[in-house]
This record gives structure tokens, C-alpha cells and sequence, in this order.
């Protein structure tokens, strides 16, 4: 299968000052879709501008045409599957059939706690997603649902009339961890995975891609158990949290390189952050750009 590439687009600007023609460019350039993160406040940008994630793609979607859109990635922190689900469909049907949820479990960020909650152990996290994850496959694939969990409930929620994807639109579930791979691997459409946080400071790109190769064989092996095959499921990288950072982002030939060498682990597709300025996610916009359209070309 070729490599799809994609961008994410942190919701940093004004729509009408700069934002609107960032999501219009993604779509010329011929990324296969954009996303967004979709959170309160995030690192570094906290205090700063930061723009809501579905408001934002609804937005993207009457700007563009073609280009998928969607979350990378959504979580519990602040999200009720039901509450979720009637967006996800109006969305789903403003963009006419053209989002994907990412979902994951999610962090301690700034998140897990403005709602005046204790930030949750990890073990309660893991709890929540494995509640939230079929709960909101099931709103969005059937007319009226009750359901009662011991985080979340629903008394006779009602979606009408649905997805305009069907059965619903597809789930990209972030997981690394034993749980969040049996929930990729029962729900999901694709897996998404950064690669291994304890190796961002101190490891080498040799070693990430062998603990990434060590979680795909572990999505396989979830699979396995349930019967299913795992080519089933796309495989995506969000970039910018592997130990190269920003490095396959220098130049063409150092993005196809990179790129290249996760192909080999089976990815179908590749997330590179929209340069921001002053940021983490700083590069050269030219070399963006060239990037997303010729590396497709040269990956095959």
C-alpha cells in the first residue's frame, strides 16, 4: 500500500487571520487529510490562543472540499461520549462523510483537571476509555441507546439519523499500552501511535523504531485474539515526538529517509505538524511544502 501523508493543524489562529487559509493549503497541497488537536489548552501554547477542535473543523469543512478531516486526537478528559456523538454526526454530515475520530485515553495535561476534577491514575484512564470507546460506537451506530457504566451512562440518547459514513465514521485509537490495543484492535479502523515517550529525550531513532516495530507486533497480537487480521487496520505516525523531533522536517531527502524507515514497519500514513513559528513545531514553510508534494512520489 503507498503512504498517505498528512498534516496537523494546531488551532493557533483567527479564522479569518490566518487560520482559514491554512486548511484551504492542506487540501492544494494534496495532503490526504488535516488534523487537529483536540484539547482546552495544550504545553507551551496554554497562554496563548487556542481555538476549539470541532468548531474548527467545521469550519475546515465548508472551506474545503476533498481533504479528510479530523481529531488527533480526542479524549475523555473532557468529552461524554453522548454529548460527543451528536457532534461527531453533524459534523460527519457539514463535512459530507469526510472525518476521522482520533481517539485516545488521554495525558495529565492541562486537560485532565480544568473541569475541577482530580487528574486520574492512570489505571482510572484506562477504565474511562475502555467505558468511553464502546459506548460511542454504539451512539454512533444506533438510533436510540441507554446504556449505564460505571463513568458514563445514557438514557435513550437518540441519533437520528446517524453517520453519513457507515456503519459510522472511522476510529483512529491511539493506545501503546495492552488496553488501548484491544480497544484499537476491536473498534478501531486505524491505530495511531507517536512512538515511545521514554525515548524522546535520550534515545536514538534506531531505538524507536524498535520499540515502535515491538507495539505493532503487540496490535497484531491483540488482533490475533480476537480473530481478526490486523491489515485491516491503517497504521498511522504522528510525527515530532520520536527522537529525530524535527529533523525529517530539514529537508526532502531527510523526510523521505524517515518516512521510508517506518513504511517498513507497515505504516500507511505519516502526520507532519504546519510549521509554527517561535515553537516545537518550527520549520522551513518551502520545505514543508515540498514535502508534502513530492515525498509521496519518491515513498511510492
Amino acid at each position: 500500500m503507498s503512504l498517505r501523508l498528512s498534516t496537523v493543524i494546531l488551532p493557533v489562529d483567527r479564522w479569518r487571520e490566518g487560520a482559514r487559509g491554512k486548511w484551504q493549503r492542506a487540501e492544494e497541497l494534496g495532503f490526504h487529510a488535516a488534523y487537529t488537536y483536540d484539547h482546552l489548552s495544550w504545553r507551551s501554547f496554554r497562554d496563548g490562543p487556542w481555538f476549539g477542535a470541532l468548531p474548527t473543523l467545521t469550519a475546515a469543512a465548508t472551506a474545503t472540499d476533498r481533504l479528510r478531516l479530523g481529531t488527533l486526537v480526542t479524549s475523555p478528559n473532557f468529552r461524554h461520549p453522548v454529548t460527543l456523538a451528536k457532534e461527531l454526526i453533524s459534523l460527519d454530515d457539514i463535512s459530507d462523510g469526510r472525518i476521522t475520530l482520533g481517539i485516545g485515553a488521554g495525558g495529565n495535561g492541562f486537560d485532565a483537571t480544568a473541569l475541577g476534577q482530580e487528574s486520574w491514575t492512570p489505571k482510572e484512564r484506562a477504565d474511562r476509555f475502555a467505558e468511553f470507546v464502546p459506548l460511542l460506537d454504539r451512539l454512533l451506530t444506533e438510533d436510540a441507546v441507554s446504556a449505564q457504566g460505571t463513568h458514563y451512562a445514557a438514557v435513550e440518547a437518540r441519533n437520528i439519523p446517524g453517520c453519513v459514513q457507515r456503519p459510522r465514521l472511522p476510529f483512529a485509537v491511539a493506545a501503546t499500552g495492552p488496553r488501548g490495543l484491544k480497544l484499537a484492535a476491536r473498534y478501531g479502523q486505524a491505530w495511531v501511535t507517536t512512538g515511545d515517550p521514554k525515548l524522546y529525550e535520550e534515545g536514538t531513532p534506531e531505538q524507536s523504531v524498535a520499540a515502535i516495530r515491538g507495539q505493532a507486533q503487540k496490535l497484531a497480537e491483540a488482533c490475533d485474539g480476537i480473530g481478526r487480521d490486523v491489515a485491516e487496520l491503517d497504521r498511522i505516525l504522528l510525527t515530532g515526538f520520536t527522537p529525530d523531533r524535527g529533523r525529517p522536517l530539514e529537508s526532502l531527502d531527510a523526510f523521505v529517509d524517515f518516512a521510508g524507515r517506518h513504511q517498513e514497519l507497515g505504516f500507511t500514513e505519516i502526520v507532519i505538524h504546519w510549521p509554527i513559528p517561535d515553537s516545537d513545531f518550527a520549520a522551513d514553510q518551502a520545505v514543508f511544502e515540498k514535502i508534502a508534494t513530492e515525498a509521496a512520489a519518491q515513498l511510492g
